[in-house]
């Protein structure tokens, strides 16, 4: 039978200390006892397999989960009007909440994107001035409350920053909400306060066309040169508020009214930088872009190709008129259903020019060489500027490639926080603590 381990060794001590007789001697090896096995070999331990170390994160891996990390606030997205020109039309308005075909947001995409606060925009034509601009404002504004109604576990309002965080902490996003056209104000200084109290947290204060407030960039007769004195009020007032004041559309004369007066700073919720593009007054020159830091403010950077650069805005014109002059050789209507069929087999044809995510990054990295990060953020004008947007930022699940641009370009995590959100949320509180303080002042 063979024996143990042990008892061999055992065997094997008693062999070396000798009998009791004392015939054993210290000289030569001692035999083991015939009727023990031999020592069985013991194999060293078995060493566990190293684990593969996992690789590092690629670019695109980095940003998206930068992109879900922070705070992304984008300044001006055109989903109300969207809605509206869709039921306007007699269609049927997309639920956005769901994915979508159309469009550049929805909720699905909004979530792939790491979209956390997108101001929806509460357009207003320049065709309503002194025409019902306020009830057509009070309906956007229930558009976007009835987008949240349909989705409470993934959207919320937001009416502050601090409600902003806390619905990132909650895993909701937040839909802050901006005018754009000051033309609901309706020449009641009583209507600024109404608006605040229904959730408008910045006012741009023109569009396409000069109001009774400011000044257009698009409009040449510059009505008021600047803002009009009823516009002052509007300034003051927006200030004792807590709304924001936006001076994207308004013209330069009255943009210098603007940071003449406001007590506080200021936003361009979608503008981007004259620089790139010049002689177009809708974007900011560098002087603009610097007053506006000096007082704290930023520009939120559009993504519209025709703001990128001034080659693709020229060519993008030139494509413009020749669709316009193929949709009149053949007599269609740019609005209806053939026209749009014949402008999209025309575009498929021949591609308009586009901007990329490379250009986008051009003009932040252009704001943060003039006046520096704190004073850049987003404006994107998803569903606002049509099939102009960049390679790479056709709608709001795209974000994290601008993101990798940036870190590509040596941004680090701190810098494209404040970009993505940071800066326009340090502005809001600004404004909001004013007002809180005026209010205090005046009890």
């Amino acid at each position: 039978m063979r024996c143990s381990l042990s008892l061999v060794l055992a065997a094997l001590a008693l062999a070396s200390c000798g009998d009791s007789s004392g015939s054993s001697t210290a000289a030569g090896p001692v035999s083991p006892p015939a009727s023990a096995s031999p020592p069985v070999a013991v194999p060293p331990a078995a060493t566990p397999p190293a684990e593969e170390p996992e690789p590092p994160p690629t670019p695109e891996q980095r940003a998206a989960a930068l992109a879900h990390e922070v705070i992304i606030l984008d300044g001006h997205i055109d989903v109300p009007w969207r809605l509206q020109k869709a039921a306007d039309a007699d269609e049927t308005p997309d639920d956005v909440t769901q994915a979508t075909d159309r469009g550049d947001f929805d909720l699905p995409r909004a979530r792939a994107g790491g979209l956390d606060a997108p101001f929806m925009s509460i357009y207003v034509s320049a065709d309503f001035e002194r025409k019902g601009a306020k009830a057509v404002a009070d309906a956007l504004i229930d558009r976007v409350e009835a987008i949240v109604a349909r989705a409470p576990d993934d959207l919320a309002l937001a009416r502050s920053p601090a409600d902003v965080r806390a619905n990132f902490a909650a895993g909701k996003i937040s839909l802050p909400m901006g005018m754009e056209n000051g033309a609901p104000i309706e020449g009641e200084l009583t209507n600024v306060a109404y608006f605040h109290g229904r959730g408008i947290r910045y006012i741009t204060l023109a569009h396409a066309r000069d109001n009774h407030i400011a000044d257009s960039s698009y409009d040449e007769r510059h009505t008021h040169h600047g803002l009009s004195r009823f516009g002052e009020r509007v300034v003051a007032e927006m200030n004792a508020v807590g709304i924001m004041i936006d001076v994207s559309h308004i013209s330069d004369e009255a943009f210098d009214d603007v940071m003449r007066l406001s007590a506080v700073p200021v936003i361009a919720s979608h503008s981007s930088c004259r620089h790139f593009t010049p002689g177009f007054e809708r974007n900011m020159s560098d002087a603009m872009i610097q007053r506006l830091a000096e007082a704290g403010g930023v520009i939120q950077i559009n993504f519209g190709s025709g703001f990128l650069d001034a080659e693709i805005r020229a060519g993008r014109q030139e494509h413009e008129q020749a669709v316009a002059a193929e949709l009149k050789r053949r007599k269609l209507d740019p609005e209806s259903a053939e026209g749009r069929a014949a402008t999209a087999a025309y575009d498929a044809e021949h591609p308009p020019p586009r901007a990329t995510v490379a250009t986008v990054a051009d003009h932040i990295e252009h704001v943060i060489a003039l006046v520096g990060v704190d004073h850049v953020g987003l404006g994107s004008d998803f569903d606002g500027v049509g099939d102009s947007l960049p390679e790479g930022l056709e709608d709001v699940s795209a974000y994290p490639n601008l993101i990798q641009e940036l870190l590509a370009r040596g941004h680090d995590r701190a810098e494209i926080e404040k970009i993505a959100g940071l800066n326009v949320l340090r502005v809001w509180q600004a404004v909001e603590d004013y007002a809180a303080r005026q209010r205090a002042g005046a009890g």
